[in-house]
């Protein structure tokens, strides 16, 4: 089903999915966390990574969708896409992604060559990705973790900010969480476009979800629980945060299972007020007691 909104985007920046640019939350993460919000040096190379990553991701989405431009067409949501759709010619989107790539790297390791090596390594597992794990059953999700993971790591470089292994080990997890949720809802298109989705099953993604989302839950809680964190911040208040993620992730798995947004994670999080106001409340809280400690 095709959205109003794409009557008043020009196809080529509509391609670009510069929606899908909220996922460089990640990145800005080690700044907050880092006591690094008012440090103007940090601030501006953690925005410029911020853009940066969300110009490659979008130089890597038009590649996409010319490899996949005959499975596109026979896909309900896919098939409205504008190289799939006809809107925007393959030749434009590559070499529109090259001049973006162009750009792009250069200036990452112009702002800092450690911000510069994870785009690299970020862009290469991309197109590793793109031509053949994303083939493969299990990997291609464990493939979404490290991208995740990534914009973790060039935003701890961006902030001169050393990342603690329980916020590794959360983003990591739910990544893979957004991942598995996403693979369900392809799940209804499997015999139709990409022959990896033919090989899950419904039930072993349930199984996988169940796990992962418990992981990640007590990620978190043993995260605001470290010591560690009760030292950094001077406050053992961060436990209050956890109603937010509890609610988050179980307003996402309800959103799935109800197929509301179809499974992509930025259509979701942007389209539900209720997620949306869940993490503006878990962003206040943990600001203030990072910041102030006002609670």
């Amino acid at each position: 089903m095709a959205n109003n909104y794409r009557n008043y985007i020009p196809p080529l920046i509509l391609a670009m999915r510069p929606y899908q640019w909220i996922k460089g939350v990640f990145i800005v993460l080690p700044m907050i966390f880092g006591q690094k919000l008012f440090d103007r040096q940090a601030f501006w190379t953690t925005t410029a990574a911020f853009f940066l990553f969300g110009l490659i991701a979008s130089s890597i989405y038009l590649i996409n969708d010319v490899i996949d431009i005959n499975e596109d067409r026979e896909h309900p949501e896919k098939k409205y896409r504008p190289v799939a759709s006809g809107k925007v010619k393959p030749a434009h989107a590559l070499i529109t992604s090259g001049i973006l790539l162009i750009l792009v790297i250069p200036t990452a390791f112009y702002i800092d060559w450690q911000v510069g090596c994870v785009l690299i390594s970020y862009l290469i597992l991309n197109l590793f990705y793109l031509f053949y794990l994303k083939h493969a059953v299990i990997i291609d999700v464990f493939c979404l973790g490290a991208f995740f993971y990534l914009r973790l790591l060039a935003g701890g470089f961006a902030s001169n900010v050393e990342l603690s292994n329980w916020i590794i080990m959360t983003t990591v997890l739910l990544a893979l969480f957004l991942g598995f949720n996403k693979r369900k809802n392809d799940l209804e298109h499997s015999n139709k476009t990409r022959p990896v989705f033919s090989k899950y099953s419904e039930y072993f993604i349930d199984r996988m979800i169940t796990i992962i989302s418990s992981a990640l839950v007590i990620c978190y809680s043993l995260y605001v629980l470290d010591p560690v964190t009760i030292e950094r911040f001077h406050t053992e208040n961060f436990i209050y945060s956890i109603p937010f993620v509890y609610y988050g992730i179980f307003r996402y798995i309800y959103l799935i299972d109800t197929k509301w947004f179809g499974g992509d994670p930025a259509r979701i999080i942007l389209g539900d007020y209720k997620i949306q106001l869940a993490m503006i409340l878990w962003i206040c809280y943990c600001g203030s007691l990072i910041y102030f400690n006002s609670i």
